[in-house]
């Protein structure tokens, strides 16, 4: 992120999404092994050859080995997508925009200009609460609606964007087309009718 930041900006905070998607890859990580040595002892003390008699002992060693090649499709298949996907998202948070960053081979970039922020909404679920998350929806003018999801710390980051906000330089004396505004008896001597007089 630093490599792309433009002149005088600063990253201000960096953080992944909240794990909780990944406690199902957890139990699941947790019982594809223990449901695969189960099966594997019952197949090898001749309970498979009880329930269906044509599967007789040269039948075992292929029977374990599809109990192993299960469990390795759920971690390889289920809980590994899960994990990477995870740790490929990354929100960051700079002095003058906010950065979210999805994949690790195929990366796709979604940034809001601070500047362009009208509105900024967090929703936060019940389970989300708990885990002391939440949703930050950032509202521009041309953009629409973008939604950050599953933020740790939403109250924090939410504080760190307000914070940031607040701090970003004021362009009330620029008007659209890049026109400027001077108020009266403001105006540059140079640029005044007759110009500067250097008698």
């Amino acid at each position: 992120m630093r490599k792309t930041l433009v002149p005088g900006e600063q990253v201000i905070v960096t953080t992944r999404p909240q794990p909780r998607k990944l406690a199902g890859a957890a139990v699941a990580f947790v019982l594809a092994p223990a449901l695969a040595a189960f099966a594997s002892a019952w197949v090898i003390r001749g309970g498979a050859a009880r329930v269906a008699p044509a599967l007789g002992r040269q039948w075992t060693p292929w029977l374990v080995t599809a109990c192993v090649l299960a469990a390795a499709a759920v971690w390889l298949g289920y809980c590994l997508p899960r994990l990477l996907r995870w740790q490929g998202t990354r929100y960051t948070l700079t002095s003058q925009r906010m950065v979210a960053r999805y994949g690790l081979l195929n990366r796709r970039d979604q940034q809001v200009n601070l500047v362009s922020v009208r509105n900024l909404t967090v929703h936060e679920s019940l389970l989300q609460r708990l885990v002391r998350s939440g949703n930050i929806s950032l509202e521009t003018g041309h953009q629409g609606m973008v939604t950050f999801r599953d933020v740790p710390e939403v109250a924090r980051f939410r504080d760190f964007i307000l914070d940031a906000i607040g701090e970003l330089p004021d362009d009330s004396g620029s008007q659209p087309g890049g026109a400027t505004y001077y108020p009266a008896g403001a105006f540059p001597e140079d640029m005044r009718e007759g110009g500067r007089d250097d008698r």
